[in-house]
């Protein structure tokens, strides 16, 4: 099933909520890859949920199916997993469907597609996002069961890093091949005059603890102490309450929901942070290299794998103000460096778009040949 020289293949691809009403590392996925099966002549076709009225729309070329979704607040309130409602109503469209193959990311959508693929004798494949260590199974509340359920009913499980395929063995006893996410080489692009102030951006939400960005917060006060005019970019909240915290001096709310503009800050950028735990990969960090610009990542998990080299960034350990600033400090001095641009693009292009979808590809391949 060569890109390019196959029938289209239909896609269902399935994920519990996407753009506009949530942009995390798992709607970015999806996105690139509907835009990598597009381009190679195949027909995706993502079934998701909203909280308004069921509706099918047709964007950037890619067909959109959003059903209801329930209100599951007191449910996540309690502590228990998220996305549990919808899922039925996902299934009855997939079955609905043409597909040849279902594609989820999260493990209930994950469960309806095995449900379906039990039924139609199709292949079903299951995109982990995250760590199935015990701290990604043990929370929220019957995480782990949904995960062993999804996994065990999926034609196949499929790791985004090397420590995620290492935990899948350690704690499931799963042989998880590896596919990196891919971003797309032609909207993430280097070029343009970077700010004249010492920038720095950061596009994790700052809703998510996980994410540490009251960490980065007390790094960059530290930052300015050596580069008074310095400035940190957060990507600002849909609750403005959530942003209150961050009302300090040098930090700047900024709206990076549209791909273009989200590319054009990254490169306008000096450098891109991510201060995360139990990352599985770290896709912004290829975006942001992607458009030249070096990266600073918390020396965890997935990210040793992007950032392998001093030449696109530096990684700091521990969770300690101190190693941060100094590592965002270091990457400032990057950016000076004529050759760092092209250093970060070269290594943005082993993570490309067009990899991953040839490599979902083969896998599909083999799926529907057995």
């Amino acid at each position: 099933m060569t890109a390019g020289k196959s029938a289209p293949l239909r896609v269902a691809l399935l994920s519990p909520c996407f753009w506009p009403e949530v942009r995390r590392g798992s709607e970015r996925f999806v996105r690139e890859l509907a835009d990598g099966l597009i381009a190679a002549g195949h027909r995706p076709r993502l079934i998701t949920s909203h909280r308004g009225r069921p509706a099918t729309t047709i964007e950037d070329g890619l067909p959109i199916t959003r059903m209801w979704r329930p209100p599951t607040g007191w449910v996540e309130a309690r502590g228990f997993e998220h996305h549990m409602a919808h899922w039925p109503q996902s299934e009855i469209v997939l079955r609905r469907s043409r597909a040849a193959i279902a594609h989820s990311v999260f493990a209930t959508d994950a469960i309806a597609a095995a449900r379906w693929g039990r039924s139609t004798g199709k292949p079903t494949v299951f995109s982990f996002m995250g760590i199935p260590d015990e701290r990604g199974l043990g929370h929220p509340r019957l995480r782990g069961f949904f995960t062993r359920r999804a996994v065990s009913g999926s034609d196949a499980t499929v790791a985004l890093s090397s420590v995620a395929a290492d935990a899948f063995w350690r704690y499931l006893r799963i042989e998880a091949p590896v596919i990196h996410p891919g971003a797309d080489l032609r909207v993430f692009t280097p070029g343009g005059e970077r700010f004249a102030e010492p920038t720095i951006f950061c596009g994790a939400a700052i809703v998510e603890p996980r994410k540490r960005v009251d960490l980065l917060a007390r790094a960059f006060a530290l930052v300015r102490r050596e580069r008074p005019g310095a400035r940190l970019l957060l990507s600002r909240p849909r609750d403005p309450r959530a942003a209150t915290s961050f009302d300090l001096p040098g930090i700047t709310l900024v709206d990076v929901d549209d791909r273009a503009t989200l590319a054009d800050t990254y490169r306008r950028s000096w450098v891109s942070v991510l201060p995360s735990f139990g990352e599985a990969f770290g896709l912004v960090l290829v975006e942001a290299m992607a458009c030249g610009t070096p990266v600073v990542a918390s020396n965890l998990d997935g990210m040793r794998e992007v950032v392998n080299s001093d030449s696109v960034g530096r990684l700091f350990d521990g969770d300690g103000e101190g190693s941060l600033a100094r590592a965002l400090l270091e990457a400032l001095e990057l950016t000076q460096d004529r050759a760092t641009s092209a250093a970060c693009r070269a290594r943005a292009e082993e993570f490309s778009t067009d990899r991953t979808t040839q490599a979902y590809l083969e896998l599909y391949e083999q799926l529907l040949a057995s």
